[in-house]
């Protein structure tokens, strides 16, 4: 029996009307799908209800790490593909899923990202590997800033094929996301002792390094100097982002006189 047939894909949704219908639609290989959904109130539940394969469970949302693990306790099949709504499988990692024959030692499979605006694919970006294929039983998340990651309890093997991250959002949209995750960052970066931070982020907790750095490196180094209008909003995006932490920390050094 396929792989694929021992697999439950798991999709967080809050509000994803101009994504989700294109992730769903790249996994109809999937026999079942649960998607987790944290109170949407445009027409996100509408379009998970037009695949059949797919349940849909509300839970009201507390951090990333939460609604995962949630949704784990939910699923039966011994293996689970984690994605973000914005997430879209391509066909060669779907070819590459279904032709896997893991170990009993292989827990989880990683995969790495081309990142997409408005569907144009981007030559690089700061997008990295995540392990989106995993036993569940092997699988915990927790909170990491505004982010959250999964801790696999056993081997991790890379699969070849990419997956597509390629949100749609209107600009509106996205501000207020990232308004919301950089006080989660903050939250963190601050909480944290320097010491058990990430190099990347001892340079955010500085403020104002991050947001001219990160403008130079994905313009230059990343080369989305060369990908015309989308390169250019993919700059300007991650710029915006690391400058909303830098104003969240220099707001409360301001007023609380952290160091």
């Amino acid at each position: 029996m396929s792989l694929a047939q021992h697999i439950t894909a798991l999709v967080l949704t809050c509000n994803e009307e101009a994504n989700i219908g294109r992730t769903l639609a790249a996994l109809h290989w999937v026999p079942h799908i649960l998607v987790v959904d944290s109170g949407s109130t445009d027409g996100t539940l509408a379009i998970v209800d037009r695949f059949p394969q797919t349940k849909a469970v509300t839970r009201s949302f507390d951090s990333f790490a939460a609604q995962c693990n949630f949704g784990l306790a939910q699923i039966a099949s011994p293996w689970v593909l984690s994605l973000d709504a914005d997430y879209v499988v391509s066909d060669a990692l779907a070819r590459e899923i279904l032709a896997l024959s893991p170990d009993e030692a292989t827990c989880a499979f990683r995969v790495s990202f081309v990142y997409r605006i408005h569907g144009r694919n981007l030559r690089a970006a700061l997008y990295p590997p995540r392990s989106v294929l995993y036993r569940r039983d092997r699988a915990t998340y927790r909170d990491i800033g505004h982010g959250h990651r999964v801790e696999i309890a056993g081997p991790i093997r890379e699969l070849a094929a990419p997956i597509y991250h390629d949100d749609r959002k209107p600009l509106s949209r996205w501000l207020a996301t990232q308004r919301s995750y950089a006080r989660r960052e903050a939250d963190y970066l601050l909480a944290t002792p320097r010491a058990h931070l990430r190099r990347s982020d001892r340079i955010r907790r500085m403020g104002w390094p991050a947001p001219i750095l990160v403008f130079l490196y994905t313009l230059i180094v990343k080369r989305c100097l060369f990908d015309g209008w989308a390169g250019w909003l993919y700059v300007l995006q991650r710029t915006v982002a690391e400058m909303l932490i830098a104003l969240e920390l220099a707001e409360r050094r301001l007023g609380a006189g952290n160091p």
